[in-house]
């Protein structure tokens, strides 16, 4: 099964109540976007954002330049269905992300828990190259901590410390701030995150 068809597989046979991603409200991903500044027209991009509700907070906030990119189609189609008329407020991407070439520079980019799932040094190499051309401002990665579980979804992960998420962007990214967080699943378990908040090296623009 390739990876599109096993997201599109989760996406099309769970719940929000049956994966472990599930968040009513994001609220660390928020506080970072937050730590940006209060500009709402920045432009922002959400990989990996599937059915997340980070995008439903972004635009009760005021948020306006918002894009959301997940591989899975079906992913997508439930988020815009959940947001009725505010999803023509939002450029949806189907894409994998180790495929995606922007036709954009964006402000902020977040990812919370896709980047732990690239195993492959090319897909690692991949995405780092994309972040680097496509970044202009900030950048906030989410991915299971040393800590953190060794597989989700049926798949392999890539535990990171905030040292080694740091060192994976450190060519053309400087670290703001890293936490360490516990999320509860909606089946109540724990999986213990690293997060890490960028901001793009003043030559590197």
């Amino acid at each position: 099964m390739s990876r599109k068809e096993h997201w599109e597989t989760v996406y099309e046979t769970k719940t929000p109540d049956q994966v472990s991603w599930t968040q009513k409200t994001p609220q660390t991903s928020l506080n970072f976007i937050h730590s940006f500044g209060e500009d709402k027209s920045v432009s922002i991009i959400d990989v990996g954002g599937g059915d997340s509700h980070l995008v439903d907070c972004l635009l009760d906030e005021g948020y306006s330049n918002i894009s959301v990119l997940d591989i899975s189609a079906k992913a997508l189609e439930r988020a815009k269905l959940r947001l009725g008329e505010r999803a023509s407020l939002v450029n949806w991407i189907v894409s994998d992300i180790t495929t995606f070439k922007p036709n954009q520079q964006f402000d902020i980019w977040h990812d919370r828990a896709v980047f732990h799932f690239l195993t492959d040094p090319v897909d690692i190499a991949s995405y780092v190259s994309t972040v680097e051309q496509s970044v202009s401002k900030n950048m906030i990665i989410g991915t299971f901590s040393e800590d953190g579980p060794l597989r989700c979804s049926a798949l392999d992960i890539t535990q990171y410390s905030a040292t080694s998420l740091s060192e994976a962007f450190e060519n053309k990214f400087e670290v703001i701030s890293c936490l360490n967080e516990d999320h509860a699943t909606p089946f109540d378990t724990i999986q213990n995150f690293t997060f890490c908040s960028f901001s793009k090296k003043q030559d590197q623009f």
